[in-house]
């Protein structure tokens, strides 16, 4: 990529929706209406709704907005324990800046900040562990979350604590993986999607390989796409082809980052650090197998979990919340009725309006309440 702009130039995006416009008038796809489209990545997801880009699209496409957002899918017994670490009079916890407003049943940590808790936001688990070892009378804990995109980051970094033997450094590790939560939504009888767009940034680290599972079980296309609306646009338009010529493969339009193979250095730093555990929760669909990860028995000692007197328990979503059905593309969020209402970025309700890579955040902020 030279220019930015050069992924962002309208006159082509208007080319490739018109190239769409033909590609659904031909009889193979005329007979798959309405297409439905998965984007995995919450990246995709803020994109989308930023450049407008289902204005773009012919009827007959419909994109589908996926559970990529980690913050997104936290569940609210992981915030309750963070507040019950940051309680703790000898405790400075940290974590990313959107961690802060996902509500929990006890309120965000935003609020308990405000309430008097040392807590202190972070742009990445080396700045938690330079708050370690400016405060070495104090337990300073980082709640480390996402995808497969930021473990690399927190492995390394824990390495760097044990090289340096900073002791008062702990990991509160709510990692998950992207592989089990397709499994678990491609399981899902309700769930109707025809094609998925691949999440950039996870695939840089662990390659295109894990999918191969979508296309060769499940007979579904892939196509791992880059950010910009170019990139979305043309992912798009190699899902039509896959459909119109019947084929169900793993592909790669991003390829100015992504390999087949991903990362190796990342991803020996992941298998180093982190084991996968029995079941992980997810904040709107339950409990899942294997879906993330905890630390290795040799680095027990830097783990906050210890720390925890008795870890909360599993809490339901509110009642009126409708985060789940949106995480698995069920609902759009403007159908749910608390959307721009009792739930908007100010004051969110579910945590997909926390985020701006949240599906809930990205549409209010670019189409508004409408």
């Amino acid at each position: 990529m030279k220019y930015v702009d050069e992924f962002r130039n309208p006159v082509e995006a208007r080319r490739l929706g018109e190239h769409l416009a033909r590609r659904m008038a031909l009889p193979e796809l005329q007979s798959r209406r309405p297409v439905r489209i998965m984007e995995v990545c919450g990246g995709h997801t803020h994109t989308i709704f930023r450049y407008g880009l289902e204005a773009l699209l012919p009827e007959g496409i419909e994109l589908i907005h996926g559970p990529g957002c980690p913050v997104c899918v936290l569940p609210p017994e992981r915030i309750d324990d963070c507040l019950t670490l940051a309680e703790q009079h000898d405790v400075i916890l940290t974590t990313f800046g959107d961690a802060m407003r996902v509500p929990g049943s006890r309120g965000s940590l935003l609020q308990a900040r405000a309430r008097g808790a040392d807590i202190r936001t972070v742009y990445s688990p080396l700045d938690a562990l330079q708050v370690a070892r400016d405060n070495p009378d104090r337990k300073v804990v980082f709640f480390a979350l996402g995808f497969e995109t930021t473990m690399p980051g927190t492995a390394i970094t824990l390495q760097q604590a044990v090289e340096e033997g900073i002791a008062n450094f702990y990991l509160f590790c709510h990692h998950v993986t992207i592989v089990p939560i397709l499994k678990a939504l491609l399981d899902d009888p309700f769930m109707q999607v025809d094609a998925f767009i691949g999440p950039g940034h996870v695939s840089m680290v662990i390659g295109m390989t894990p999918y191969t599972f979508i296309a060769d079980q499940y007979r579904k296309p892939v196509v791992v796409a880059g950010f910009e609306p170019l990139d979305i646009l043309q992912s798009i338009v190699m899902v039509l082809e896959q459909l119109r010529e019947g084929r169900t493969e793993v592909e790669n339009q991003y390829i100015r980052v992504v390999s087949r193979d991903g990362n190796r250095q990342a991803l020996q730093a992941v298998a180093d650090v982190f084991a996968l555990r029995a079941r992980s929760s997810w904040r709107g669909l339950g409990e899942i197998e294997r879906s993330g990860v905890g630390l290795k028995p040799a680095y027990a000692a830097f783990d906050a979990e210890r720390l925890l007197v008795a870890p909360s328990v599993r809490r339901a979503e509110p009642v009126d919340c409708r985060c789940s059905e949106v995480l698995k593309g069920q609902l759009h969020p403007r159908q749910c009725p608390l959307f721009g209402r009792a739930c908007t970025p100010e004051h969110p309700r579910g945590a997909l309006m926390v985020s701006s890579e949240g599906a809930c955040a990205a549409c209010h902020q670019y189409q508004g309440r409408g």
